[in-house]
């Protein structure tokens, strides 16, 4: 099978998942505060004041970015693959893909005609799973019904097993999640006690704040991913394990129609005419 149409709608679903998050990015804009006059004296007081300027201060959003560091560019670019991705399974992973309703109605719509070569051609030009499954079916067909149903069996695990695939990766980012976190939490860690040993004179509480909340937001990030990342894994393999058995038995029993429908076709045929005695 020829894989660049996939290709194509994960980088599209890839660049949407980013540029939602682009979006959220630019709803926290930059905070300003306005420099306060302290006590004058009287003749400053008397000059004209001047408008006090806005100092800039860096918005929530840019601190965490640059409180995370690497690690938390990392784990930002596996939160735009993971939303992208849940956004594309949502929309692949549906019975309506799988097995599509006006496909289905035109193949019974056949199936009552008796144009048994129209529902091979329909179903040989799509590539949904129910198509895929059929197409199988209709094809070992002349070997039996029995070896017919065992290919259709064996195509539809494999093609289970490819959405099972595609899922695969939210269990990894659910497992990878934590270990990340971890490892920011440990770099956190040394750098406050690398700034607590480093200080000979005075400690700089601030030094060390910033390293522990690097420590401790680096953490929340791992498993802030990795809570949803377990969640749908959980809920579309469930998802999965209901589409592959709904579509399975509804080409199941498509097909043994199929097979009774050709059957009394044939036989209902009228005998060739006798030949006349000489």
């Amino acid at each position: 099978m020829d894989n660049t149409p996939n290709m194509g709608r994960r980088k599209a679903w890839f660049l949407l998942a980013l540029a939602l998050w682009a979006a959220f990015a630019l709803a926290f804009p930059p905070r300003y505060s306005w420099a306060q006059g302290g006590d004058q004296p009287a003749a400053a007081a008397a000059e004209p004041q001047k408008p006090a300027e806005p100092a800039v201060r860096e918005s929530f959003l840019v601190w965490i970015l640059r409180c995370s560091g690497f690690i938390g560019i990392v784990i930002l670019l596996l939160s735009i693959y993971f939303v992208s991705t849940v956004s594309r399974l949502f929309w692949e992973m549906r019975v309506e893909m799988a097995s599509p309703p006006e496909l289905v109605q035109q193949c019974e719509g056949l199936l009552e005609q008796r144009d048994f070569k129209g529902i091979y051609g329909l179903v040989k030009q799509d590539d949904s799973f129910f198509s895929r499954l059929l197409s199988t079916g209709i094809s070992e067909l002349p070997n039996g019904l029995a070896e017919a149903r065992e290919a259709v069996e064996r195509v539809g695990e494999a093609i289970t097993a490819e959405m099972e695939k595609k899922i695969s990766m939210l269990a990894v980012l659910g497992t990878l999640g934590p270990m990340i976190g971890l490892l920011g939490t440990l770099k956190g860690m040394i750098s406050a006690f690398g700034v607590i040993a480093r200080s000979d004179v005075q400690l700089k509480s601030s030094d060390v704040a910033r390293a522990i909340s690097e420590a401790l937001l680096l953490t929340f990030e791992g498993v802030a991913l990795s809570v949803p990342a377990i969640y749908f894994f959980a809920l579309f393999r469930n998802r999965v394990i209901y589409i592959s058995n709904s579509v399975m038995l509804a080409a199941d029993g498509f097909l043994r129609h199929f097979s009774h429908a050709s059957r009394s076709k044939g036989s209902a045929a009228p005998p060739p005419p006798a030949k006349l005695p000489s």
